[in-house]
């Protein structure tokens, strides 16, 4: 049994990443990269856990993935990594940021191999530039660049970490407590990716899959007498809307089903449930237009949409059009890409009786291809 659980930090905003993805969600081939150096790190020793820290709202995605612990993060690094250390009971703890994605397996092996030497074993790069501080050249052999995994024994993390003091390591926090903090050779390939010009050193990674992902989606109303009708985003002249929580855009609520089901991320029930207050007469194009931010920042591309409408009343081919034009510009496609069919449904059942409306929507989404961002 090993005696080394393995901690995967990545509940951060990737706010320096600049781009509508969280860099935890770009894909390498079909992988994310939390899981990419998640099973990597697996495949390089044997740990009696594997925990992942992230927001709560990545973790239900996560756990579409694989069986590993995820724990919710806190409000900096050393929050989300006490929040960790509540769930390990091993002798030591490797501790690891997932946004250095391209550790290699003898780095591990080393960083694992010096345990019996101190408190805390850490990887590190020799400085070869000239450094001054505060004016003044400094001796570059007395400087070190500090890297991660960082192994610490695990009760003395947890000490060391009982502080209003914030520090930017694990090594950090251990030689506060007057520990030996023991150095390793870290790689020039463990380049940590922080913002977009990072992607070009962190060559371990694959181009993205090129696979289409589809999803599907079915939305049903009856109608209301005296409430505004809006279908794909769009106001229809009647006098009587959709039964419903929000705004009852079955169209769109039909939509954002198939968006989800696409990128495997529930139903919009789920997201959205109609016993929250916060959705009584919701906007459905904010509904859409929240789940398209959420889609991208998963590591998604809108391909295109095909929507059909089942209704016997009201007529609706003179809002077509405009149907289109709205859609295109809440997913941020073309207009070209994004198809509405209406049909009636030669008046059998709740639909050809005009007490309602069906509609069904099939969504089609890319991984982003994080090359060209």
């Amino acid at each position: 049994m090993s005696d080394t659980t393995l901690v995967l930090l990545g509940a951060g905003s990737s706010s320096r990443f600049g781009a509508n993805v969280k860099k935890q969600w770009i894909y390498t081939d079909e992988n994310p990269l939390w899981l990419y150096v998640a099973e990597h790190f697996e495949s390089s020793a044997i740990f009696k856990k594997i925990i992942i820290v992230s927001s709560s709202e990545e973790i239900a995605a996560m756990k579409n993935f694989a069986s590993y612990i995820y724990v919710e993060g806190g409000n900096s690094r050393q929050a989300s990594l006490s929040n960790a250390l509540e769930h390990v009971s091993s002798k030591y703890v490797l501790v690891s940021d997932i946004a250095r994605c391209c550790i290699p397996s003898e780095m591990i092996t080393r960083i694992l191999g010096a345990k019996q030497e101190a408190a805390c074993i850490v990887p590190v790069l020799a400085v070869s530039d000239t450094l001054y501080h505060n004016n003044q050249p400094i001796n570059r052999e007395e400087v070190k660049i500090i890297q991660t995994p960082q192994l610490s024994r695990t009760e003395l993390l947890k000490e060391a970490l009982q502080t209003e003091t914030l520090f930017t390591d694990d090594s950090s926090a251990i030689a506060s407590l007057g520990e030996k903090v023991h150095f390793v050779e870290g790689s020039v390939k463990a380049h940590k990716l922080t913002t977009r010009e990072d992607l070009q050193k962190v060559t371990c990674l694959k181009s993205p899959s090129t696979k289409t992902l589809t999803g599907f989606g079915i939305d049903i109303h009856p109608f209301e007498k005296g409430k505004p009708m809006y279908l794909c985003g769009v106001a229809i002249d009647v006098d009587y809307g959709f039964k419903a929580h929000s705004d009852g855009d079955v169209a769109i609520h039909a939509l954002i089903d198939a968006l989800l089901g696409a990128a495997g991320m529930g139903d919009i029930g789920e997201i959205y449930p109609d016993t929250e207050e916060t959705y009584a007469g919701a906007d459905s194009k904010m509904l859409l237009s929240d789940t398209v931010k959420r889609i991208k920042s998963f590591g998604f591309e809108i391909g295109n949409i095909d929507i059909t409408i089942m209704a016997q009343a009201p007529k609706l081919l003179p809002y077509k059009e405009e149907m289109k034009k709205t859609l295109a510009s809440l997913l941020g496609i073309r207009q070209n890409f994004v198809n509405i069919k209406a049909t009636t449904a030669e008046k059998l059942g709740f639909v050809g009786r005009k007490e309602g409306v069906t509609v069904h929507a099939v969504a089609n989404l890319t991984y982003l291809n994080w090359k060209n961002i």
